[in-house]
């Protein structure tokens, strides 16, 4: 049962590192929560008010805390384990969108920093963003990928001033992913991630023989999503993996890729905005479907959906403030160190004292996430490699010592801060 905790002005209800899968709701007084911005290293403040709820993040998504709730009065919390939450609000339609609302711009104001980082120049408006993405596609002979978004185009914009662009490339790259076809080239596939994904029993949920008329399939190199279109289908991924591809000055940029499980699209639902980025079946892919119009009727009739996909934001939202800290380091081997340790992380091995690591990476995957280029992360990993920290093999890699890189990367954290 949930109880009510009296707090005295002053104490300090949990600290940012703490691991507690507590989620409080305010019932009078005043709470103080601290942290500090990941990108500029500044404080960040916010007060809870009576009736908020806080800790909601760090515990559905079984993470550390990220800041510490500190008592401003003296305050009575009402204080519940995740299971209590679900059992209490699962069914709260009101209070459950207006969480997915407040997670889902949070997630936004983090893509928006590592956009930043990444040195995105949006374009000035959503014709000449989609023929950027399309053209970046073509540049690197993804010629399917680049006619998918651009018959995207047309159907979404048929009278744009640059619609004749657009169809001149469509035609021509048509033609050119036919050739591919008829000499057995496939479509480029992103390096593929084996990973553990807490939140693989959602798929459960959307087994049942009812949800069979959301399903559709997408051939590897097809585009699910086209950066800069109107947002008004959100996915679930049944089975296969999906690339998300930012269009940054007239390049690609790969952001992430998503597993079975796991939701994407779900902001443009919720901020009813253009799309922030492109979709793309890395193989055959499987995906629910589901529109504006059966969003709310559909956690309506069944609220574990909302409560998944709620989840499912907190996990993105944490994923994504890592990757944040892994790009704000200016020095590029402690970028490349970091990916390492975020990988440590997410896939920790049963004997902490065993300090050899194996990570089935490759040099592409590391440019990937400390977001240098392939030719910057060879550069660096050769140091590496000539001190003996790193071995690389066909296929995967070797941290001799996970200690000696967390000791490195923390050193230039304390660098960049000072």
């Amino acid at each position: 049962m949930p109880k009510a905790m009296q707090y005295s002005k002053g104490s300090v209800i949990y600290f940012s590192g703490d691991k507690d899968d507590r989620i409080f709701i305010l019932q009078k007084g005043m709470i103080i929560l601290t942290s500090t911005d990941v990108e500029t290293n500044a404080p960040v403040t916010e007060y809870i008010k009576e009736g908020e709820f806080f800790g909601v993040k760090s515990a559905l998504g079984h993470f550390p805390r990220e800041e510490n709730a500190t008592v401003v009065v003296d305050s009575v919390c009402i204080a519940m384990s995740v299971q209590e939450f679900e059992n209490l609000f699962s069914s709260n339609k009101q209070i459950i969108m207006k969480m997915l609302k407040v997670f889902s711009n949070q997630l936004r104001k983090v893509h928006k920093k590592i956009e930043s980082i990444l040195h995105d120049d949006e374009a000035e408006d959503q014709f000449t963003g989609m023929e950027a993405v399309a053209k970046s596609f073509y540049a690197t002979e993804e010629y399917k990928t680049c006619a998918d978004v651009c018959l995207r185009f047309l159907q979404r914009f048929p009278d744009a001033p640059n619609k004749n662009n657009i169809a001149k490339l469509y035609v021509d790259s048509k033609k050119r992913a036919d050739m591919q076809v008829a000499r057995g080239i496939k479509p480029k596939e992103a390096s593929k991630v084996i990973a553990t994904n807490p939140a693989a029993s959602a798929l459960k949920q959307f087994s049942l023989p009812a949800f069979s008329r959301f399903a559709k399939q997408f051939e590897p190199g097809s585009v699910i999503i086209s950066e800069y279109e109107p947002g008004d289908c959100f996915y679930l991924i049944q089975s296969g993996q999906v690339q998300l591809v930012k269009c940054v000055n007239g390049a690609k940029k790969n952001l992430d890729i998503l597993m079975p499980s796991e939701f994407f699209g779900e902001m443009a639902i919720l901020e009813n905005s253009p799309r922030s980025a492109t979709c793309v079946a890395i193989d055959n892919v499987e995906v629910l479907e589901f529109n504006k119009e059966n969003f709310e009727v559909l956690i309506t009739g069944n609220p574990q959906i909302a409560l998944i996909l709620l989840k499912l934001f907190c996990k993105r939202i944490y994923d994504q403030k890592r990757r944040l800290k892994i790009l704000v380091l200016q020095d590029k081997q402690a970028r490349i160190a970091d990916v390492f340790l975020m990988f440590d992380e997410i896939s920790p091995i049963s004997n902490p004292n065993e300090r050899s690591r194996q990570f089935n990476l490759t040099m592409q995957d590391l440019a990937h996430w400390a977001g240098l280029s392939l030719d910057e992360v060879r550069d660096e990993m050769n140091k590496f490699i000539e001190k003996r920290k790193i071995d690389v093999y066909d296929g995967y890699m070797v941290v001799n010592n996970i200690m000696d890189l967390k000791r490195f990367v923390d050193q230039k954290s304390v660098q960049r801060q000072g």
